[in-house]
């Protein structure tokens, strides 16, 4: 970034292939050396979507977690999609990390910032995402409990009185092995993927959520290929959330990997094939760079 122009391609060597600890330790060197910061450096000398992926790298996944859901709830309505992305079937741990990061960038809690920008069933249901009380992996898939809980969801969502509380206590608050296996139980006894059920009982941004939380449950690898496919479906690129959804899954080598295999098994083609029709220049290349 020294002197007249960029050298682009030494931009994405550089950061592409780093690992969350690494980015961390670039930055503060970068600080020490140069006595300047490395993010705003790259804001002063790269645009576009080119810019906002090398950024999410070097602000890490923590900061930049924290940097998505106060975009997604600023100004005017909130951008659903990249709520979801962040907070939707993340660990205890982790949502604890985002909620005294969030504090300590904002200068306000993460509950009252959400609070104040949903309503009525969806701000409840944010709030027990965001209370961080979902039973942790290592808790035992009980099948009395599964069964318990399929039968709670079936009648929940069956007749005229629905229980959308209760839908939402349980596909938010059940870790990924009880997910799976709830979704089992439930095809098992009342014949219908619950998924369908969830479609058909609720609408916008709820159905958008528990279906999320559902997918990565059941399966967060394809759930992952599954996201990347619908950045770029249809007419135009959601460059934004195609960003953050690569940035996101390169952290974990492997599990970029095992994401592209999936994207190959479910969407009958090559995930750099596809990136590559989708994006252009500096842009494109960065993209490519984080997946391979």
């Amino acid at each position: 970034m020294k002197g007249f122009g960029t050298n682009e391609a030494e931009l994405i060597r550089a950061l592409s292939k780093l690992d969350p600890l690494q980015v961390a330790t670039v930055r503060q060197a970068y600080q020490q050396r140069f006595m300047r910061n490395l993010a705003q450096d790259i804001e002063n000398e790269t645009s576009g979507y080119f810019e906002e992926g090398l950024l999410a790298i070097v602000r890490g996944p923590l900061e930049q977690d924290c940097f998505l859901v106060h975009s997604a709830i600023k100004g005017l309505g909130t951008k659903e999609s990249m709520l979801d992305d962040v907070l939707i079937g993340r660990s205890n741990a982790d949502m604890n990390a985002i909620k005294a990061q969030y504090q300590q960038m904002y200068h306000k809690s993460l509950e009252s910032d959400v609070r104040g920008d949903l309503s009525a069933e969806t701000e409840r249901m944010y709030m027990m995402i965001i209370s961080a009380r979902r039973n942790e992996d290592s808790a035992p898939t009980i099948p009395q409990e599964i069964d318990r809980d399929a039968d709670t969801l079936h009648r929940a969502m069956a007749g005229m009185g629905k229980d959308h509380a209760a839908v939402c206590s349980i596909i938010t608050g059940r870790n990924d092995g009880q997910l799976r296996a709830i979704a089992h139980a439930y095809q098992q006894k009342y014949k219908r993927p619950i998924a369908k059920v969830i479609e058909s009982n609720f609408s916008f941004h709820m159905e958008s959520a528990l279906l999320l939380a559902l997918a990565r449950g059941c399966d967060r690898i394809k759930s992952d290929a599954d996201q990347l496919e619908d950045a770029m479906a249809g007419m135009g690129t959601k460059d934004q959330l195609l960003v953050n959804r690569v940035v996101r899954a390169h952290w974990n080598r492997g599990h970029m990997q095992q994401v592209r295999n999936a994207y190959k098994q479910f969407h009958k083609r090559d995930l750099v094939s596809r990136i590559k029709g989708e994006t252009r220049g500096d842009y494109e290349k960065l993209m490519v760079a984080c997946v391979e």
